[in-house]
């Protein structure tokens, strides 16, 4: 008695490709989506001064991100690893292509 392999290589085909597929979207999303959200002004942001003020603190002294600062809004937390990181002078954008 022969088995027919032939339905069962052609599902096996169709969901691979689906998972190819399927990844290929989300990654191509994904720097989309991330990106989407950095765009904001935190120049008078008070906590933005603060991270960059200890951000060029800890780079004249040879420091790393020492001080994990946690405020109580998730905008000044953001707005303070924003002013941090142009503080110490890591350069944070994304290139679109």
């Amino acid at each position: 008695m022969r088995m027919k392999f032939k339905p069962y290589v052609l599902i096996l085909a169709v969901m691979v490709g689906l998972g190819v597929i399927g990844s290929a979207v989300r990654s191509v999303a994904s720097p989309a989506m991330n990106a989407a959200g950095e765009d904001h002004d935190y120049s008078k942001n008070k906590r933005y001064q603060q991270g960059q003020r200890e951000g060029k603190d800890d780079k004249a002294h040879n420091r790393d991100h020492f001080r994990k600062r946690h405020y109580a809004s998730d905008e000044d937390n953001r707005a303070y690893e924003a002013g941090y990181q142009q503080g110490h002078g890591v350069d944070v954008h994304v290139d679109a292509k």
